[in-house]
């Protein structure tokens, strides 16, 4: 296993750090866990582009990694009253209809790659979590980011409905 992949897995294994200090009162150290987290989400990627070492696994396991991070922390700062359900709600719509995309195309014989779109709605939702987390309960910032992550949410998950549509016909792709 390659390092990118590697640090693909580590960010998997670094969310029930993340939980267990939320959950423990930490917020600031269960931040920057998270924040470390999702600082490998952008260096797998560079190094996997760097060397030339991109992989079928990685092309797969990166965005789901990235889902997974995402949308724990979520649901444990909506259970928290820290983010709003609604936003929560439109975030994991989008991944299980991106993912169930992915996985009818991966059974089809084709990868999809995140897009550059996806890639900056994942930034902008890290950045959503770590202002909920850091900020006052309600904070106006996070309640601004929470509109704009779940807009750019939804526009990156027509996106990927339209591009790849000919997954949902029969004999596509």
């Amino acid at each position: 296993m390659n390092l990118p992949n590697k640090l693909t897995l580590l960010r998997v294994f670094m969310i029930p750090l993340c939980l267990g200090l939320w959950a423990l009162g930490q917020p600031v150290a269960a931040a920057a866990v998270f924040a470390l987290a999702a600082a490998t989400d952008f260096l797998d990627g560079y190094i996997a582009r760097k060397r030339n070492i991109v992989t079928v696994f990685g092309k797969f396991a990166d965005p789901v990694a990235d889902k997974i991070l995402v949308l724990t922390a979520m649901i444990f700062l909506c259970a928290d009253h820290r983010l709003p359900a609604w936003a929560v709600s439109i975030v994991a719509a989008r991944e299980l209809m991106v993912d169930g995309l992915r996985l009818v195309a991966v059974g089809k014989g084709n990868v999809i790659p995140a897009g550059w779109l996806g890639k900056i709605k994942t930034n902008l939702q890290y950045f959503c979590v770590l202002s909920a987390m850091l900020l006052p309960e309600n904070h106006w910032i996070t309640l601004v980011l929470a509109v704009l992550m779940s807009i750019l949410t939804v526009w990156s998950g027509a996106q990927y409905a339209w591009a790849y549509r000919a997954v949902f016909k029969n004999g596509g792709m």
